[in-house]
């Protein structure tokens, strides 16, 4: 098996990884940083919104499984890619939309993705598309979080609604 990886952002990186870790094909989610200018960055330094990074999402995924373009379909619809660096009550840069492609193979994919989105919502999208650079994983507490947090109040009241609006996603396909 050839395993591929895609890096994504859009919001708090535990509702991301909560949604991608249920998606058949979808080998590993690791959450952190990326797109800034701050080596090693902290969850503190990069919510302060002064790094320049985003709290993203490395998905492994097998392509023979699922494929890139179903990834970000799914994307599209884990979250609202037309609020800039916004999603519902998080709100700065470090939650922006964006896709960190790792080659311009990729590049070329996500752009197509992206163009064919735009025509599937009212507002514009505002997901960047910016090169991965360096990849930082999180700090080990929010590794598998809503997992191991669901009755937290940020899982029972924001991530639990997205996961029952995918579970009802998934029976429709």
């Amino acid at each position: 098996m050839t395993e591929k990886s895609l890096t994504l952002g859009g919001g708090c990186f535990w509702c991301l990884e909560a949604l991608f870790q249920r998606l058949e094909g979808v080998l590993q989610v690791t959450p952190g940083y990326a797109g800034g200018d701050t080596e090693n960055p902290t969850y503190r330094k990069v919510c302060s919104g002064n790094t320049g990074h985003a709290e993203v999402i490395q998905i492994t995924y097998d392509p023979d499984t699922i494929s890139l373009n179903d990834l970000l379909e799914f994307f599209f619809h884990a979250h609202d890619p037309t609020t800039l660096n916004r999603q519902g009550n998080d709100v700065g840069t470090q939650y922006r939309s964006t896709i960190m492609p790792v080659s311009p193979e990729q590049t070329t994919l996500v752009q197509a993705e992206l163009d064919q989105a735009a025509g599937k919502f009212e507002e514009p999208i505002v997901t960047t598309i910016e090169p991965l650079e360096t990849f930082y994983p999180a700090e080990a507490y929010h590794h598998d979080y809503y997992n191991q947090h669901q009755s937290a109040p940020y899982c029972a009241f924001v991530i639990s609604p997205k996961l029952e609006k995918l579970r009802d996603r998934l029976k429709d396909k």
